[in-house]
């Protein structure tokens, strides 16, 4: 597998044009909102604006009700390249009509452009998030989803500022000459996008609107791990719009600060998700790995919660509004910027793994339509943040501090409840914890474990970390079969349920049991799944790999599978080894120790025998790189001989 840096996407055609071609879009859509906003502040009468700008809203997001679901079709129906570019002769075309909009001076007008932009932009984001997939390999969909993410914000940001900027020039033709030519650098960068294969040709376009976001939305659901990362990143939606709509009159009347406290708190949000987004990379160990989803939500709740705290302790006597750097100056200013900074680099922590998740887990040729049905779940989210908004602020008359706390209970519950029906989430966390925290993995040959279908792990068991390691490593979700009374450990059964762990007895010990375990094996494998085993039967007492039982034999007879053989090194030693053979002897051992977990080649199931597989599993040993401190041999040669 490459090691390159995801930085190293930026110097490959196959994803520097597409890269362009988003940052330019969403940095031209930010220009053309922002200086809409700001005319209908300070260009019609008190009493409108109010109206006018939730018109203005509500007239963006509602494309993405009415379009979403046929452009996910079209996305996976036709190339995505061609699809760019025409979408982006489109935004040429609205660009002119927004010019004469400003030329006119004429609100309407470009409150209708607005809605044309949100037309435009809900045709693009099934192809944009459906091109991804196509384009990189599975361990680049994190690098590559936090670039976009971290170069959305920021796009964002830069094209809030620049649209406050030209509009108060009061002249129509710097903000004319802005957003043609950014929609026109747009079209060129789409040029150099390569070709992308159409995902399903095949797909007749259903053009009946209702029908067809209907028969979107029941497509979400078909896979149920999909279908809640969809609603966690709606979620995120959510909570982010609630706080960032409220930027504005939180400077304003809580902060007492005027429009350049309010650039610098999205300022620092914007950076904080950047940086968020391209940590996600190097934290995942360039993988999709879920383990850091619960992490950016606890993010999020803690200074969420933070923000309110502060917030309500927040007192100022100046009687003008204050700029943003005599706000930096005041006693609790930082721990804001902070506050709004973390909730941006764990927002980013929390959206990229579930953008990557479901481009992984979802079926190629239904990639654009499931992004399109996540669109229209977004917009609904964001609608009913912004309702929620106007209850707590407007019915009830409630503080701004107070709906930030409101929101942060129910982003609480919510992931509560999202982490407990699919506990995947926190299991990957636990497995990427410990494994972060006690060792340092090297691995090798993952990619050779397949990515879909069903297939049977064995591997060596040297201590009882090893099933977190191969959880922790492995991409796709396993089943692990494990001895019962390890399962029935207290404190940790839980946790092997909530995994769904195959309990296995001897045949002396429960046949019932044991018959039930190969019950499981042969369903597990007819859904597909991944299952592991560790085919000594327990866990190593000198280091050797013991000799690996017939049960894998009875499996592959039943429901004939590829059988891919793993080797760990370097774990014999270590507490969780029978190094020591009493347990009140073990001690730390090995703390952030190098650990190889060595992947082999897919042995076709008419090869597999116990017999073979043990030998493939010693030769894969036999290639480990890393010594053993305890005796200064290969590990291979000390486990042989401690």
């Amino acid at each position: 597998m490459s090691e390159k840096s995801q930085f190293q996407l930026l110097k490959e055609r196959r994803f520097l044009p597409f890269f362009l071609t988003q940052f330019f879009g969403a940095f031209n859509d930010n220009v053309f909102k922002n200086a809409l906003v700001i005319m209908i502040a300070f260009r019609v009468a008190e009493d409108q604006v109010d109206i006018l700008t939730n018109l203005a809203f509500g007239l963006f997001i509602l494309p993405f009700f009415l379009f979403s679901a046929f452009a996910g079709q079209v996305a996976d129906k036709f190339e995505k390249s061609m699809l760019v570019r025409r979408v982006k002769i489109v935004e040429i075309c609205i660009m002119s009509l927004a010019s004469l909009g400003f030329y006119l001076n004429s609100i309407p007008l470009l409150i209708f452009v607005l809605f044309l932009m949100g037309a435009q932009s809900s045709l693009f984001g099934p192809v944009k998030y459906g091109y991804l997939p196509e384009k990189l390999d599975n361990h680049e969909l994190m690098g590559g989803n936090g670039l976009v993410e971290a170069s959305t914000f920021i796009s964002i940001l830069l094209g809030t500022i620049l649209g406050g900027v030209l509009i108060a020039l009061d002249s129509f033709i710097p903000i004319s000459i802005a957003v043609l030519t950014f929609a026109t650098l747009g079209y060129l960068s789409a040029k150099n996008i390569p070709l992308c294969a159409a995902a399903e040709p095949g797909i007749k376009l259903d053009w009946n609107i209702w029908r067809a976001t209907v028969k979107n939305l029941k497509i979400i659901p078909e896979k149920r791990v999909v279908f809640l990362s969809i609603l966690g990143i709606s979620w995120f939606w959510f909570f982010g719009s609630v706080f960032l709509a409220q930027m504005p009159n939180y400077s304003r009347t809580i902060l007492n600060g005027n429009e350049s406290v309010v650039t610098w708190l999205l300022t620092m949000f914007s950076i904080g998700i950047g940086v968020g987004s391209l940590l996600c990379e190097k934290l995942s160990g360039r993988r999709v790995e879920i383990g850091l989803v619960p992490v950016g939500a606890l993010g999020l709740a803690w200074f969420g919660f933070d923000l309110y705290w502060v917030s309500t302790d927040w007192s100022i006597v100046e009687v003008q509004s204050i700029g943003w750097l005599s706000f930096l100056s005041m006693n609790g200013a930082i721990r804001i910027s902070l506050d709004l900074a973390l909730i941006g680099v764990f927002g980013g922590l929390y959206i990229v793994p579930l953008y990557s998740l479901i481009q992984e887990r979802s079926d190629a040729n239904k990639v654009s339509r499931i992004i399109a049905g996540n669109n229209i779940i977004n917009a609904i989210f964001m609608v009913v943040a912004a309702l929620l908004g106007m209850v707590i602020l407007g019915v009830l008359g409630w503080s701004i501090p107070q709906l930030f706390l409101i929101t942060v209970i129910l982003h609480v519950v919510v992931c509560i409840y999202i982490f407990t029906i699919v506990p995947e989430f926190i299991l990957r966390l636990i497995a990427w914890l410990l494994v972060s925290l006690v060792y340092r993995v090297k691995y090798k040959g993952l990619e050779k474990i397949p990515t879909k279908g069903p297939v049977v792990l064995v591997c060596n068991h040297i201590s009882f970390m090893d099933p977190a390691i191969v959880m922790g490593r492995v991409r796709r979700p396993s089943r692990f079969v494990m001895y019962y009374k390890i399962f029935q450990t207290f404190g940790l059964k839980f946790f092997f349920k909530a995994a769904k762990s195959i309990p296995i007895a001897g045949k002396n010990q429960d046949p019932e049991m044991m018959e039930a375990a190969f019950a499981s094996v042969r369903e597990a494998l007819a859904d597909g799944d991944v299952v592991c085993i560790f085919p000594e039967g327990g866990l190593t007492p000198d280091g050797q790999i013991g000799q690996f039982k017939k049960g894998i034999e009875r499996i592959i007879d039943e429901t004939p599978v590829p059988v891919v053989p793993m080797a760990l090194n370097n774990l014999w030693g270590s507490m969780f080894s029978r190094y020591d053979k009493k347990i009140i002897k073990r001690r730390p051992r090995k703390f952030m120790a190098k650990v190889e977990l060595i992947v082999g080649d897919p042995v076709p199931p008419e090869q597999v025998s116990a017999d073979y597989l043990q030998q493939l599993v010693t030769t894969l040993k036999d290639q480990a790189e890393i010594a053993n401190p305890l005796s200064g041999k290969s590990s291979a040669e000390a486990e042989k001989t401690d």
